[in-house]
């Protein structure tokens, strides 16, 4: 076992924000725990964020077992874990909501919510018992957590109810010393906003091609979050492409 002073996991590690997550987390002296569902990404990301200690774990949020090997490896290699980042999570096809299938809704929502609950779980057991007591969980919120896109159905509700989740967590976490916070990130230059350069639909039926901001951003304010004492504790914070359409009338 490798002793760490601050330890953090990032789920979804494999590209896009969780690969900016765990490039500004190592710059910041953090040993960083890698998950996502595909071995190679996460070898490209731990690539990436050397010379900085990390640990690549292949896993599926969903599955219970997984998860539970996941935050095993996290103890059995660093000894602790300072700061979880819920980030995993995917979108449905964006077709008509009647035309979704129960399938295509169920995969969204065990990825996308019960996956955070799954590693918010296995966070609280790890961290009420380690020494020092306690730790951070961020989860990825989305602006989708205030406004939808149309024919985002799934995506939007899991966005929601991880609102939900992030206060009861901070809530029920207060008697471990577990604070909770939630990023809401708008545009992130990834490879899932990538199809905003030629125009996503908007509500009035038109399409538009939307500003977008460079993912750094994101790991500069996921740090931010991370470093903070115990006794602090970022509720809510959004970072979005200043001229993207959320506020007011876009």
């Amino acid at each position: 076992m490798v002793t760490a002073d601050r330890v953090a996991l990032v789920t979804g590690a494999g590209s896009g924000i969780g690969r900016a997550a765990v490039l500004a987390l190592a710059g910041a002296g953090f040993a960083v725990v890698l998950a996502g569902r595909r071995r190679e990404p996460l070898a490209e990301t731990a690539r990436l964020a050397a010379p900085a200690r990390t640990l690549a774990v292949p896993t599926d949020v969903a599955d219970p077992a997984q998860v539970e090997a996941l935050f095993a490896a996290t103890l059995a290699t660093f000894g602790r874990l300072d700061v979880l980042f819920n980030n995993a999570g995917l979108g449905a096809p964006p077709v008509l909501l009647e035309d979704l299938t129960p399938a295509q809704w169920r995969a969204v929502v065990e990825v996308n919510l019960t996956g955070a609950f799954l590693c918010t779980q296995a966070a609280f057991r790890l961290m009420k018992q380690q020494a020092p007591r306690g730790g951070r969980i961020i989860n990825n919120g989305s602006i989708s957590a205030y406004a939808p896109r149309p024919n985002s159905a799934p995506y939007t509700a899991t966005k929601h109810a991880i609102t939900g989740l992030t206060r009861a967590t901070n809530l029920d976490g207060r008697k471990y010393d577990i604070a909770c916070g939630q990023l809401d990130i708008g545009n992130a230059r990834t490879e899932f906003t990538d199809r905003m350069e030629k125009g996503v639909p908007q509500p009035h039926g038109a399409t538009m091609v939307e500003p977008r901001m460079d993912v750094d951003h994101v790991g500069r304010a996921v740090v931010y979050m991370a470093t903070l004492p115990l006794d602090a504790n970022v509720l809510f914070m959004t970072v979005m492409a200043s001229k993207m359409p959320f506020v007011g009338r876009g």
